[in-house]
């Protein structure tokens, strides 16, 4: 798959008026020893909807930092995230993971699957949680859209890296979040195998209208996103 035909850009114009995302002035610092280290300092953007976007830097960055004040795992030293108009630190950590639960999808570079959980469980618990009538059907169904229809009660250790991960996508997806954050995906993946699995990212993105926010530091997946931010020692670059 070529990058003209992943998910373009919303209009610059249409990300300003009506963002899914909002970030503004967002800063992380943190005490080290008799001083303060500075993690993040100032990161302001906008994602509309639909959009695609990929944060790169090298390592010690802040990107993962970043993903995680996105997500409202983490509580910032500055600044705000509104997600669908929503700001998520005006909220207590039980509305934030209310929220999470209702809007946010989530894909880790090292899987996160429950080991005790079959490939079915393992997609049906977010579902489970968020009170789905059907969970049984609609993760069965999903895990047929990755390609593991015949993998349903398989546990992790009995699957692939990229089995593991085709999970890890259906359990994101199948909660229909407004939100997907991607945290190094192939990261743990051959090469071979990681371009399956960002070709199906992308696939599902694209199916579902989902904005995507992808922390990477290959150029080359990140050319696929329709945006990318340039993090520096914490940083946008502008």
């Amino acid at each position: 798959m070529t990058a003209a035909t992943d998910t373009a850009a919303p209009p610059a114009s249409t990300e300003r008026a009506n963002p899914l995302l909002q970030v503004r002035g967002l800063a992380k610092r943190v005490a080290s020893g008799n001083s303060e280290l500075t993690i993040l300092q100032g990161v302001e953007f906008d994602l509309a909807a639909g959009a695609t976007c990929a944060i790169v830097g090298a390592s010690g960055s802040g990107k993962s930092t970043l993903l995680g004040l996105l997500a409202g795992l983490d509580m910032p030293s500055a600044g705000t995230v509104e997600l669908a108009g929503q700001s998520l630190f005006a909220l207590d950590e039980d509305a934030r993971a209310a929220l999470r639960g209702r809007m946010v999808g989530f894909v880790f570079q090292s899987f996160q699957l429950m080991p005790a959980l079959t490939a079915l469980e393992n997609v049906m618990l977010p579902l489970e949680l968020a009170g789905m009538a059907d969970p049984r059907s609609v993760a069965a169904a999903w895990l047929g859209r990755v390609g593991l229809a015949e993998r349903l009660a398989h546990y992790p250790k009995h699957l692939s890296g990229g089995e593991q991960q085709r999970v890890a996508l259906a359990r994101a997806f199948a909660t229909e979040p407004k939100l997907l954050l991607a945290d190094e995906p192939t990261g743990n993946l051959d090469a071979a195998t990681g371009a399956d699995v960002i070709d199906l990212l992308f696939e599902l993105n694209r199916a579902q209208g989902t904005t995507l926010v992808l922390v990477t530091h290959d150029e080359a997946l990140a050319s696929r996103c329709g945006r990318q931010l340039r993090l520096a020692a914490g940083s946008l670059l502008v």
